[in-house]
């Protein structure tokens, strides 16, 4: 599944140069995320001359907007790929309310030994990562801000994530995002297409230290490799076709 996720500052604003989306401004570097968290995400926004990007932040972690007690409802972080277009959680979201969640990279834990050891997942090039992802916006019954919130979506992993973990993010290609993000598009089957696994050869995971097991820490020291031991080579990397 996803987590943990980073997201840095150049990341974002590179995004959002590339989508002409407005909102990046004021986003620091985060090493850590984790749900409950607000994260930065892009959406379409119709307005008086038509659809637009922005970029907004939400809280992470779902809560659809009929839920009636938001302090003791479910607020999954993640929703699987293959029941988006038939669960009642998500099967709204899905059809009108897309989102694309930036990122660095994102952490799984593979387990070693008896210990569960995290790796970062990043792409090769260094390109920011898109997440495929789903918001919904929430109000209580007292007057009062709407709350939005967020999930991403997972499928099945790719030849280099299936040792660590059976679940990877939905990463859209560049080519896909605008049309993840087109509101006229409300077809499952138009979108089903574009939640698979992303290429392994176009992705790197590196074994990193166990600062980020916990989430007080949120610091560049959260992505520094490991230091090889075990299984792990002169590198610090693990045999993962890296």
């Amino acid at each position: 599944m996803c987590y943990r996720y980073v997201l840095q500052k150049e990341a974002l604003e590179a995004l959002a140069a590339r989508l002409a989306a407005p909102g990046a401004v004021g986003w620091r570097s985060r090493y850590n995320l984790a749900p409950g968290a607000s994260v930065p995400v892009v959406r379409s926004r119709i307005g008086p001359g038509g659809a637009s990007l922005e970029i907004v932040n939400l809280r992470w972690g779902l809560l659809p907007a009929w839920t009636k007690e938001a302090a003791t409802a479910p607020a999954p972080a993640n929703a699987r790929a293959e029941s988006l277009a038939s669960r009642p959680l998500f099967r709204e979201a899905f059809r009108r309310r897309r989102c694309v969640v930036p990122a660095s990279g994102f952490y799984e834990w593979r387990g070693l030994g008896g210990h569960r050891k995290p790796n970062l997942c990043r792409l090769r090039d260094g390109a920011p990562m898109c997440f495929a992802g789903l918001w919904e916006s929430w109000r209580g019954p007292e007057a009062g801000p709407a709350v939005e919130t967020c999930a991403i979506i997972t499928v099945p992993p790719n030849e280099l994530i299936r040792p660590i973990h059976d679940r990877m993010p939905a990463i859209l290609m560049p080519e896909e995002v605008l049309c993840w993000l087109d509101p006229r598009l409300t077809d499952s089957r138009d979108l089903a297409p574009l939640l698979h696994p992303f290429a392994g050869e176009a992705m790197t995971v590196v074994p990193v230290t166990d600062r980020v097991n916990n989430t007080r820490f949120d610091d560049p020291a959260c992505i520094e490799p490991a230091p090889a031991v075990g299984e792990e080579g002169e590198s610090g990397q693990l045999a993962l076709g890296i």
